[in-house]
């Protein structure tokens, strides 16, 4: 889904109060924690978050799941380790209503791409 926001703060009153709400603000969280000095704000119609060089995560209520948008998983996480249980596609982690957050390891997920980001590695797709 496509949220015509123009700030975080829109974007958040504008979502619906389900279950979807739940999964982004938890994965927002950790995002805000793993990486407190990326600056939030909209990119292509989702929350985004980077720094002066780019955007490292773009996050997204849909209808069937919340997508975190991360470049290439894969050179995050070769071995998949950090993202079993979690729906992966290339650049797309899907969390669908019956995935619990806090039963995988995204927030390492998290902090590993932000560890990469900052050491200047490519992990775009």
């Amino acid at each position: 889904m496509q949220y015509d926001a123009k700030t975080p703060d829109e974007y958040l009153k504008m979502l619906a109060d389900d279950w979807r709400r739940e999964k982004l603000e938890e994965l927002r969280a950790l995002i805000i924690e793993k990486a407190p000095d990326f600056e939030e704000g909209i990119g292509y119609k989702m929350l985004s978050y980077g720094d002066s060089r780019g955007v490292v995560f773009h996050l997204n209520a849909q209808k069937n799941h919340v997508g975190l948008y991360v470049g290439n998983a894969k050179k995050i996480d070769p071995d998949g380790g950090l993202l079993a249980g979690i729906d992966v596609g290339k650049g797309c982690l899907r969390f669908k209503k019956s995935s619990l957050v806090s039963e995988t390891r995204i927030d390492e997920f998290i902090a590993k791409t932000v560890e990469l980001w900052k050491r200047g590695d490519d992990i775009a797709c």
